[in-house]
């Protein structure tokens, strides 16, 4: 889901930092957007990598939510991206880069 590649991405972003003032603001934003219960645009996190988080949180580093970030990478490697494969619209892209080279 969109969410899942938005917060993998931010993350990302966040272990580039190394002003510590900004670590604090990117982590907090992070969390608001995708770790919040009341975010709209919360990822799917088991309850040990969540409670984790919420430690983390106290003292934020540009590594507090990388196991979060790897357990939304497996959810993207075991679900999104198959389903990414079988779309219609990957389908679609891939039959017309073939019939483009194969017209070359």
């Amino acid at each position: 889901s969109e969410e899942n590649m938005l917060f993998w991405l931010a993350c990302e972003e966040l272990k580039k930092e190394v002003n510590k003032g900004l670590i604090d603001e990117k982590s907090r934003i992070i969390y608001e957007d995708y770790i919040s219960i009341l975010s709209p645009k919360e990822v799917s996190l088991d309850s040990r990598v969540r409670e984790n988080i919420n430690r983390k949180m106290q003292e934020p580093t540009a590594h507090t939510f990388d196991d979060a970030q790897l357990q939304i990478y497996t959810l993207m490697h075991r679900d999104s991206y198959p389903r990414f494969l079988n779309s219609t619209i990957y389908k679609s892209l891939i039959q017309s880069v073939s019939r483009s080279s194969s017209e070359s």
